[in-house]
């Protein structure tokens, strides 16, 4: 079978049109060694870069700049390369080309041109990866924005998540249709397995910015509320200050009459 007629390929659904599509040349090791060399070496420059800045990150600070540098990578070069060259994947035979290539095993809709799948990853490349990038800014320089830029960018995650397993049900159950091989590799490590970091993952992250920013709402409201009791405290105490200046006056008053008093009674007693 002709590569051009679309059939000669190991995507489902079979009869999917991928015109010139090419075997990957490079074994399946030697692409996952490639890939996960520049993830190792991109999230650890920029851990260094983020540790030589702001010295004082916690643990729980590095990790989550792991995440949003990862995610970064993935946005903005890996899906941005599918973005960019989504006609010629697959007869290519460049690093991410193969990649794709074989992630497409698990969903052809990647070597389809899938209007969906562009749409969704056109989107993930513009505003996802800024946004991951932010957060990690965010993260390095203790910034408030962290909490706010992380909701959206984790409920992005989710949303996005949830379309993409979504679209793939719905094809699959109410029109026959499967994207991915059967295989367990595929099917369950690849579709299902990998995406589901992007499930789980942006769920903890959305939780720990809820209850931070939940947290930081109750220290506000608690701040609020001891300033009030102080502005009622100081206004008892100025009431106070009044009152001990009322008597204060009185009894300076009661002293002068004293003090006339007994300034008459000596100029009588002297006249006697």
């Amino acid at each position: 079978m002709s590569p051009d007629t679309g059939i000669g390929h190991p995507y489902f659904p079979q009869d999917a049109a991928i015109p010139h599509y090419e075997a990957n040349m490079a074994s399946l090791a030697v692409i996952l060694r490639g890939f996960v060399s520049l993830i190792v070496v991109f999230v650890t420059s920029g851990l260094y870069v983020g540790r030589t800045i702001n010295p004082g990150l916690r643990m729980s600070e590095m990790a989550a700049m792991a995440w949003f540098l990862l995610c970064f990578f993935l946005h903005a070069f890996f899906e941005g390369y599918f973005v960019l060259y989504h006609n010629s994947l697959a007869g290519s035979q460049t690093l991410f080309s193969q990649l794709w290539k074989e992630y497409a095993l698990s969903d052809s809709r990647y070597m389809t041109s899938d209007p969906f799948m562009l749409c969704i990853e056109s989107l993930t490349v513009l505003l996802w990866a800024p946004l991951c990038l932010a957060i990690v800014i965010c993260i390095i320089r203790r910034s408030h924005m962290r909490h706010p830029l992380q909701i959206i960018m984790c409920v992005g995650h989710l949303f996005g998540v949830t379309l993409y397993y979504g679209t793939c049900f719905f094809e699959h159950h109410h029109k026959g249709i499967s994207h991915s091989r059967p295989e367990f590799l595929y099917y369950w490590v690849y579709y299902l397995g990998l995406n589901a970091a992007w499930f789980v993952v942006p769920a903890v992250y959305l939780f720990q910015s809820i209850r931070n920013i939940l947290l930081a709402l109750e220290c506000s409201e608690e701040a609020i509320r001891e300033v009030k009791k102080a502005r009622e405290v100081l206004k008892e105490t100025t009431r106070l200050r009044g009152e001990f200046e009322e008597i204060r006056a009185e009894r300076n008053e009661l002293r002068a009459e004293y003090n006339e008093l007994r300034a008459e009674c000596r100029r009588l007693l002297q006249h006697t």
